[in-house]
């Protein structure tokens, strides 16, 4: 651990003769008016946790989370003891104008954190930060691990432009047609989705894009990391042998005839006749979480 050292109000960190300077005591204690913290936290690995994350979360009024749970044990961990609040999909609209009011009116510094990664970013917290915004009311953004750029640049695939696709429809017919297009993208591509639906997604963009160059990042961050390369078509045959469960993040080359791909892209009704529907032990979640080990029965954070 690094060395502390306190000097005219300023916090010191002392690493390898080199001293990091942060004046966030100062910063905060100045200001009159309320602020809103958006502040990742790490996406699987604590150590991720950056030493401003944890001043700001020291030095706000109220801690807003996804889930409870989650957000006391890392307070936790971090040896931050603060009021939490819930802020989730099903009760941001509800809660957002208290939480203005709570900022705005009884001069609060919020930090809004999510399970894992960087709030609002495929998480709860934009209705927010927009109502925020246009209230005049100061965000200020603390950047921090994602398994976004974690993922690119393991997979040594073009960076000069990506396309983030973020997760795609549960529905198969409506994955289906998002495949179709995103297989004429020209530009590195990334997909994210949950653990229990790797498989579906391989299967069908095996069948748009068979041999499309893929990377997968498994648990990214953790000791226990994996990394997979080959085609959709490979790696579906893979994982379907070898069934398992992790957070992952995809990405996949871009197409390099747009042009080309778009006049014989195949059809839905194409696809979907050659998927026959079936039912398997994967079709959902909890069909899927009763067939792991006890090991895999705790929920796994989302990574982003």
């Amino acid at each position: 651990m690094p060395k502390r050292v306190r000097h005219d109000n300023v916090t010191l960190y002392e690493k390898n003769s080199i001293f990091v300077t942060i004046k966030l005591d100062i910063m905060l204690k100045a200001e009159k008016r309320g602020k809103l913290y958006v502040v990742s936290t790490h996406i699987g690995n604590i150590e991720d946790v950056t030493i401003r994350a944890k001043e700001v979360l020291k030095l706000c009024d109220i801690v807003v989370c996804e889930e409870l749970k989650v957000g006391s044990v890392l307070l936790k961990k971090l040896q931050i003891n603060k009021k939490l609040l819930i802020l989730n999909e099903q009760n941001e609209s509800e809660v957002v104008l208290e939480l203005i009011h709570t900022i705005k009116e009884d001069d609060k510094k919020i930090s809004l954190i999510s399970d894992c990664g960087t709030p609002v970013f495929a998480d709860p917290g934009f209705q927010l930060v927009k109502t925020a915004l246009l209230s005049d009311i100061d965000v200020i953004v603390v950047p921090g691990a994602t398994s976004l750029m974690t993922a690119l640049v393991r997979s040594g695939m073009d960076l000069n432009q990506f396309l983030y696709a973020g997760f795609l429809s549960r529905k198969r017919e409506e994955r289906i047609e998002q495949l179709i297009s995103l297989s004429k993208e020209p530009r590195t591509v990334v997909i994210y989705d949950t653990p229990y639906r790797l498989l579906p997604v391989l299967e069908d963009a095996s069948k748009v894009m068979p041999n499309r160059n893929i990377y997968i990042g498994m648990n990214l961050t953790m000791p226990f990391e994996t990394h997979h390369y080959g085609t959709f078509a490979e790696l579906f045959n893979k994982f379907e042998k070898e069934k398992t469960k992790a957070e992952f993040v995809i990405c996949f080359e871009g197409n390099d005839n747009s042009e080309l791909s778009m006049r014989f892209a195949p059809k839905k009704e194409d696809i979907i006749k050659i998927i026959p529907r079936k039912d398997t032990k994967f079709k959902t979640k909890n069909n899927f979480r009763k067939q792991q080990p006890p090991k895999f029965r705790k929920r796994d954070r989302k990574m982003k």
